[in-house]
């Protein structure tokens, strides 16, 4: 996590309920009150457990929280954040474009059947990965083609 990321007291409390539910540590969190979502980070190999058999604790928090959960799986490399961001619609290319001003742009192909998918409905999803992509990658602008 970038030392520029500043934790609300909710969003603290939220991953200290994540861990104690999932045993996994979350590693960032995004409260998103329009859509009524949390979404949670965690570290590599860890979102398997965290989501647990069936989807047992993802329920549970969602019981304990009255909020929808999200989990992603973190990656130092921005093409496997990037997919692991928008499972479970495929990605099928990630380009990351440097303009003449610095500020980069990251062009994601998804599979045409799951562009709605990708994008969110009106444009959470989208909004939400390119929150964390400016976050951990010091990416500008995001876009789904």
């Amino acid at each position: 996590m970038t030392s520029k990321i500043k934790l609300t007291a909710d969003e603290i409390r939220y991953m200290a309920l994540f861990e104690s539910i999932t045993g996994v540590t979350a590693k960032d969190c995004i409260i998103d009150n329009h859509s009524n979502k949390i979404t949670f980070i965690t570290k590599q190999n860890e979102a398997g457990l965290a989501v647990g058999k069936n989807g047992s604790k993802i329920k549970l928090l969602k019981k304990a929280t009255g909020r929808n959960i999200e989990i992603i799986e973190y990656a130092d490399n921005i093409q496997d954040f990037i997919k692991n961001a928008f499972i479970p619609a495929k990605v099928k290319e990630v380009r990351v474009i440097e303009k003449l001003d610095k500020k980069k742009i990251v062009v994601v192909r998804v599979e045409d059947k799951d562009k709605g998918m990708a994008i969110g409905k009106g444009g959470e999803k989208v909004a939400r990965v390119r929150q964390l992509l400016q976050r951990y990658f010091d990416i500008n602008n995001l876009i789904i083609a």
